[in-house]
């Protein structure tokens, strides 16, 4: 099946790559493109593509706003342009706040230095989005503001920089259930105590860790370790933003960071965290022979050697397989392993691998699995 997709921005030479990068695919089609927010509304509405790509800084109505509009009216999966910047992650926080499902780097630099790998990453992305779950991608997100301007992100970037004296963030609009309650695959899990949490997803999964992580009690009794596929210079704002939004606290991990009850240690984009035997955070050079810098099969591994039978290992939504193999290594251990469901990923990718392989214990919805994390306590 082929692929619609529109193409939004209101760079001409970033729409014309875009196009061509995209129609390398011969399962692809650009149907549309447009300059700016406003004109990408009226083609989705005359066009229904599959998948969106939009920037997000453009004249008339920006990204943002755009990606509001379109949720409201014609739902559809879009993936956001952003700089690789400090800045960059926060535009993309609040895209998926707005209803985005995904986002990816606009790094001019690698459009023209390495292509094939850009056009693999791009349209590897476009059509994991066409097969995603519609329903996870209903976001309901909130009423379309006044397009803010350049210098309006850069406030808000300031704003957010002080968390006890501004004001909390707005929370990341979590996808939206199906109208009946989903079946539940798998009963309520034993109660039982860990030694650590950790948790590993990709696609969707800044909304699903947020949907999962404000569910848990300020004392909530084990340390968490939580590996999000994400850029180096997202993590840091990612982490801020959770901790805003979540009553216990989150931050970026440090090497030599150590584990402790309520504290969720985000993996830095770009580097692998484990655990040494000593139960210390370590945070190392991202090897080039892995895919995934973080990458949840390292840290899981790692958890494994250190703490056997003690870890509880949770997979969400996301792109690939990453996770399987840390997970076998963590039931091969005596721990346990629970997965969430597909009906409420975004990409049943990572929990699919997990589920395939026999690996998990519980296969549970998102708010299931917030919840009964939460009654560990």
């Amino acid at each position: 099946m082929t692929v619609k997709v529109l193409v939004v921005d209101d760079s001409g030479f970033f729409r014309r790559r875009v196009k061509e990068i995209l129609e390398a695919d011969p399962r692809i089609e650009v149907v549309g493109t447009a300059t700016n927010g406003q004109e990408a509304v009226e083609q989705t509405l005359a066009l229904h593509p599959d998948v969106i790509t939009m920037d997000y800084e453009m004249p008339v109505m920006d990204g943002i706003t755009a990606v509001r509009q379109i949720m409201q009216r014609q739902p559809t999966p879009v993936v956001m342009f952003s700089s690789l910047t400090y800045e960059g992650a926060r535009v993309s926080l609040d895209a998926l706040d707005a209803g985005a499902a995904d986002y990816l780097p606009k790094n001019f630099e690698d459009i023209s230095r390495n292509p094939d790998k850009v056009r693999q990453l791009l349209c590897d992305r476009v059509h994991a989005l066409a097969r995603s779950n519609r329903r996870s991608l209903g976001f309901s997100a909130p009423p379309a503001a006044t397009p803010p301007s350049t210098a309006g992100y850069a406030t808000s970037a300031a704003a957010v920089a002080t968390p006890a004296a501004r004001a909390p963030a707005r929370p990341l609009s979590a996808p939206a259930q199906p109208a009946a309650e989903p079946p539940r695959r798998s009963a309520a899990p034993r109660k039982r105590s860990y030694k650590l949490v950790a948790i590993g997803t990709s696609t969707g999964g800044p909304v699903a860790l947020q949907k999962v992580l404000t569910q848990l009690p300020a004392d909530f009794p084990a340390p968490l370790l939580l590996i999000q596929h994400m850029p180096g210079t997202f993590t840091k704002a990612f982490a801020e933003r959770l901790d805003r939004l979540c009553r216990i606290t989150v931050r970026e991990a440090e090497d030599g960071d150590t584990l402790r009850p309520g504290l969720a240690l985000l993996a830095p984009g770009g580097k692998q965290m484990m655990l040494d035997s000593r139960g210390v955070i370590r945070i190392l050079p991202g090897d080039e022979r892995l895919n995934y810098k973080p990458s949840v099969d390292v840290t899981f591994g790692s958890a494994a050697k250190v703490l056997q039978n003690q870890v509880l290992g949770i997979i969400l939504t996301g792109m690939g397989a990453d996770g399987r193999e840390g997970a076998r290594m963590l039931k091969q251990a005596g721990s346990s392993i629970w997965a969430q469901d597909e009906a409420s990923c975004v990409i049943y990718g990572m929990p699919m691998a997990v589920a395939k392989a026999n690996l998990a214990d519980g296969i549970y919805d998102l708010d299931e699995i917030g919840r009964y994390l939460a009654e560990l306590g």
